[in-house]
């Protein structure tokens, strides 16, 4: 789902700045056989329309992800300018033994993807995407 969501980030005009999504479980009115739930724009990272500490407090998603415009990303490599880039964070309850995961991703307008990496065991810390996340879903 991740790689499909940063493909679509990619194609120009379409993601105008880095925008917060949450997954949601319940779901819409005569939902297709086979629905699990739906992704939602939560809204973007900065600006005055920006998501805002504790706006997940009644209601914390089981995933949060961040997409970047190729505008936003920073390339984790140099040959490969103007990708997308995306990150989801699949928070967990380490203290019960559920540890954090997460999942990176970027891709090129035509769709091809660049890079592509998966963690558990994460410290939401340790990079920018999932800090912004967890401190979302935190606070």
């Amino acid at each position: 789902m991740l790689v499909l969501a940063v493909r679509v980030a990619s194609v120009p005009g379409l993601l105008s700045t880095s925008t917060v999504f949450g997954a949601r479980e319940e779901l819409p009115d005569d939902p297709m056989p086979g629905t699990v739930g739906l992704v939602v724009a939560e809204g973007p990272i900065l600006g005055e329309s920006a998501v805002t500490p504790g706006c997940f407090a009644e209601r914390q998603p089981p995933a949060l992800l961040v997409l970047h415009p190729p505008s936003e990303t920073v390339p984790s490599l140099p040959e490969c300018v103007g990708v997308a880039s995306g990150c989801v964070l699949l928070p967990g309850l380490p203290y019960l033994g559920l540890d954090h995961r997460a999942a990176w991703v970027e891709a090129e307008a035509d769709g091809t993807v660049t890079s592509m990496v998966s963690r558990v065991s994460l410290d939401p810390n340790s990079d920018p995407d999932t800090a912004v996340l967890a401190m979302l879903l935190a606070a």
